[in-house]
């Protein structure tokens, strides 16, 4: 005979899909895990709506970036993103195979090099709005403007937190 695990499914008062119950592993980390299906899910629709364009996630952010600020040097978009030095290589290197940027070495520094958006990547600007347009839309769509107000102040001081644990816990040079 089976013993009942405990796994019955949560009751949701939002009305949407009921969400499994947590396992018991990690319901000390009940707010760690709801990050993580949330970037998880958050992720995955970005991917799904971007696709349609030919980018992926995490490109649409360089390319905002270049459209509203202009030619950047590439350590200033690894800073501006919070990205890495070998992660925002392959990104560019991926936006320049596909003709939305183009890289050129600094005329001021010899060790910088500057990425700039291409005109081909102008036509894109419009339908990367328009993808995080519905993205925002499904991430918040059925909260309030307070309750929308509210989960941006909450996931600013999330963000804070983070940051501090993780200059707490940053490997000593």
């Amino acid at each position: 005979m089976r013993e009942d695990s405990g796994a019955a499914p949560a009751a949701n008062p939002s009305g949407g899909v009921a969400r499994p119950q947590m396992p018991p592993s990690v319901q000390a980390g009940a707010m760690t895990h709801a990050i993580f299906r949330v970037a998880r899910l958050h992720r995955m629709l970005a991917g799904q709506l971007l696709r349609r364009v030919g980018l992926h996630p995490g490109q649409e952010l360089v390319m905002m970036q270049l459209w509203d600020l202009g030619p950047q040097r590439q350590t200033d978009l690894v800073r501006l993103l919070g990205s890495d030095a070998a992660t925002m290589t392959r990104t560019v290197k991926r936006l320049e195979n596909a003709g939305f940027v183009r890289r050129r070495p600094s005329a001021t520094d010899k060790r910088a090099t500057i990425i700039e958006a291409t005109t081909a990547s102008l036509a894109l600007r419009k339908e990367v709005e328009q993808i995080w347009a519905e993205l925002e839309d499904g991430a918040a769509g059925a909260l309030t403007a307070d309750e929308q107000d509210e989960a941006i102040r909450v996931l600013a001081r999330i963000e804070d937190s983070l940051c501090q644990a993780a200059e707490r816990h940053a490997p000593l040079a």
